[in-house]
């Protein structure tokens, strides 16, 4: 039985002066440009220089003591982040002087890939250099893209959403769901070498499939956001604001968004989607209408639970896609030989917001 559990997590500024050093954190050894990070920065500080990352995953931790309470396991849950305070680092030595000497860890990313998932690995073998000699055993819990608790949750948003839009739009609403886009690159290096490959896309085009049908949708887009980088570089596409255009220009005058791909509404989801796309629908006469992230739903902590559960006590794995997901970690080692290889500097995700 493990002493702990972990909520690993990406980070975000909580004031206008965490802006700048967070963006530090998040670009080092990649050579961005002061004044790409400038720019990113005025979207933070149109926000108040606040992501709201830091709260939400705050507000699942609560929930998540009282979840694990209630099915009797006796787990503190610790916080802590790869770019921003509290620091994976510092978080692990507290629990190291606290006396923990395993923990389970869940990161706060469904997905495979470098930065959905190797990313959380490296993580953990950074952070338990850190501390040293006596730093607890981490065994990081599984991708949970197509776990059902996960997908009701979307498609409940899906609903949810559909209903904030005038009612003489609704029937005619195009379900577009979105995630972070990446370099082609590192899609093609996403999954085991013997597994073919863009693993990433796959799961995120599954999980929208899954969610669609959940929600009753027999027809939907899947589509990208929040690109960063040298723009000769190829990334996931379409991005989201080109494909409302595109849209708009097949007639279609009402679109529900789902950001399938994000666990909160943290800074991706609120300038990405609430500001540009929400603007740009607007200009176009189009209705809009946001599905809400699952990360303060109550099926969210329930499903980590459950993923906990898998762990300490054999309980049922529950998955409901076909695309493959992959397991546990324990202490940053890969799940699956040469998975999710880092591809080369230029390619690399420089995801800036969170």
């Amino acid at each position: 039985m493990p002493d702990a559990l972990l909520l690993l997590s990406f980070g975000g500024p909580e004031g206008p002066d965490d802006v700048i050093p967070f963006l530090e954190n998040v670009t080092r050894g990649r050579g961005v440009p002061p004044e790409r990070l400038a720019e990113v920065a005025q979207h933070y500080l149109h926000f108040g220089g606040v992501s709201p990352i830091n709260a939400l995953n705050r507000q699942i931790i609560t929930a998540l003591a009282a979840d694990l309470a209630d099915a009797g396991l006796d787990l503190p849950v610790y916080f802590g982040n790869r770019n921003w305070h509290p620091m994976v680092e510092d978080t692990l030595a507290r629990m190291t002087a606290d006396g923990v000497r395993s923990a389970l860890v869940f990161p706060t990313s469904a997905w495979g890939g470098y930065s959905g998932c190797r990313q959380y690995d490296e993580d953990i073998i950074r952070a338990r250099a850190a501390v040293g000699a006596g730093a607890p055993e981490l065994v990081k819990l599984r991708q949970y893209f197509d776990h059902p608790l996960l997908i009701e949750s979307f498609a409940h948003a899906v609903s949810a959403a559909v209903g904030q839009l005038p009612a003489g739009r609704r029937a005619g609403a195009r379900l577009v769901f979105t995630a972070h886009s990446i370099p082609a690159a590192a899609d093609d290096a996403a999954g085991p070498p013997a597994d073919g490959g863009r693993l990433y896309s796959r799961q995120v085009a599954e999980a929208a499939r899954l969610c669609a049908a959940a929600a009753g949708f027999a027809d939907y887009d899947v589509v990208w956001q929040s690109r960063s980088g040298p723009p000769q570089v190829p990334w996931l596409e379409p991005d989201i604001v080109d494909h409302l255009d595109a849209l708009h220009g097949r007639g279609i005058d009402a679109v529900v968004v789902c950001p399938v791909g994000f666990v909160s509404d943290h800074l991706e989801v609120i300038w990405d989607l609430d500001t540009e796309a929400a603007e740009r629908a607007a200009e176009l006469g189009m209705a809009f209408a946001r599905a809400a992230t699952p990360g303060t739903d109550v099926r969210f902590s329930r499903m980590i639970v459950e993923l906990v559960e898998e762990r300490v006590r054999a309980g049922a794995v529950r998955e409901l896609g076909e695309v493959p997901g992959y397991g546990c970690t324990v202490n940053g080692a890969l799940c699956a030989p040469g998975c999710c290889a880092l591809p080369p500097r230029p390619s690399r995700p420089p995801n800036t917001t969170g």
